[in-house]
C-alpha cells in the first residue's frame, strides 16, 4: 500500500472514530421564512450533535417541495402544505415542525398600529385603498404582493383570508419572494404587505396588530393571533438518503430541537399542538365556504 493511500485510509477511519458522520452532507431547499424562523440554526445544532452538514439554499416553497419530489434534494422547507393531486409534488411526505404567524407589515413611519381582518380584506380586494380609511395619513395604500398563487404566502392569505385559491388581488406591485418584498416595505412609507412574523422580525418594519393582538410568541402559541400556519420539512417517501433525513426529522421535533427552535423566538409545533385542532376548524369552514360559492355561481 502506497503511502499515499495509507494516509487517505487513515485520516478515513480517524474520522469515523472522531465524529461517525463526518463525511455525511444532506441539501436543504425551501422558502426563506421557514429558513429564517427556525432552520439556519436547526442545521447547525444539528452538525454540532452529529457531524452532519446540511446545505442551505433558498427558493421559495414551491421549489423544496418539488425538488424534494423529484429527488433533486434530500429535505424541503415549506410554510404551506402540497397541492394535493399536483404531479410535481407527489411522493413527499409534510412534518410541521413550528409555528409561523402571517403578519401586517408597513414602513416603520408610518402612523398606523393596528388593522382588523376586515379592513385587511377590504385591501386585497381595491375597496380601502387610503391610509386616512384606517386613521392613517391622506396618502394612497400601495399594496405589495408575493408572485404567484401557490407560494408559501400567496397560498395562505388566499386560504385564510378568503376561502379563495384562485383570488386575484388588487395591485401590480408583485414580488417573486418574500425578501425582497420586505425590503422594499421598508423603504416605501406608504406600503402594505403580508408576510411572515419570523422573517419580517429581522427586517427595518413596523409589523401591525392584527384585531389589537400583537404576533407575540405567546400570542401566537396560544392561538390569540389570528393568523397562524405551520411550516414544514418535507421529504421524499422514497428518498435515497432517507434514513438520514429521518434522523434529522427526529431531531427538530426532540427536546433539544424544540429548546433551539424556542430560542430563535419561534414556537414548536408540538408545544401548540392544540392550534392544529382549531386550524382544521378553519379549513374545514373555508372548505365549505367554498363549495357555497361554486352552488350559488352554479345556480
Amino acid at each position: 500500500m502506497s503511502r499515499t493511500v495509507r494516509y487517505i485510509v487513515y485520516a478515513g477511519l480517524l474520522c469515523f472514530a472522531t465524529f461517525p458522520a463526518c463525511s455525511d452532507t444532506l441539501t436543504w431547499v425551501g422558502c426563506g421564512i421557514t429558513k429564517k424562523a427556525f432552520m439556519a440554526e436547526l442545521s447547525k445544532a444539528y452538525q454540532r450533535e452529529t457531524g452532519t452538514e446540511i446545505q442551505l439554499s433558498g427558493g421559495g416553497a414551491t421549489k423544496g417541495i418539488r425538488q424534494v419530489a423529484a429527488n433533486k434534494v434530500d429535505i424541503g422547507g415549506s410554510c404551506r402544505n402540497k397541492l394535493w393531486g399536483h404531479p410535481a409534488e407527489r411522493s413527499v411526505q409534510f412534518h410541521p415542525v413550528a409555528w409561523d404567524a402571517l403578519v401586517v407589515i408597513t414602513h416603520k413611519k408610518n402612523p398606523v398600529n393596528d388593522i382588523s381582518l376586515e379592513d385587511l380584506r377590504a385591501i386585497y380586494k381595491g375597496k380601502i385603498t387610503n391610509w386616512k380609511q384606517l386613521g392613517g395619513t391622506d396618502q394612497p395604500i400601495e399594496l405589495l404582493i408575493r408572485k404567484g398563487k401557490i407560494s408559501g404566502v400567496g397560498h395562505a392569505i388566499r386560504e385564510y383570508l378568503f376561502a379563495a385559491p384562485n383570488m386575484e388581488f388588487a395591485s401590480d406591485n408583485i414580488f417573486p419572494s418574500s425578501g425582497p418584498l420586505e425590503q422594499a416595505v421598508g423603504n416605501n412609507l406608504n406600503s402594505l404587505a403580508i408576510t411572515g412574523v419570523s422573517s419580517a422580525r429581522k427586517r427595518n418594519v413596523k409589523i401591525l396588530k392584527l384585531e389589537g393582538k400583537f404576533p407575540s410568541y405567546e400570542n401566537i402559541k396560544s392561538g390569540a393571533y389570528l393568523l397562524y400556519r405551520p411550516l414544514y420539512l418535507v421529504t421524499n417517501l422514497r428518498g435515497t438518503n432517507r434514513a438520514k433525513v429521518m434522523k434529522f426529522i427526529q431531531f427538530a421535533n426532540s427536546p433539544l430541537g424544540r429548546e433551539v427552535i424556542r430560542h430563535n423566538g419561534v414556537v414548536p409545533y408540538m408545544d401548540g399542538l392544540h392550534l392544529a385542532g382549531k386550524l382544521h376548524q378553519q379549513q374545514r369552514a373555508s372548505r365549505k365556504m367554498r363549495l357555497d360559492k361554486l352552488r350559488q355561481d352554479e345556480n
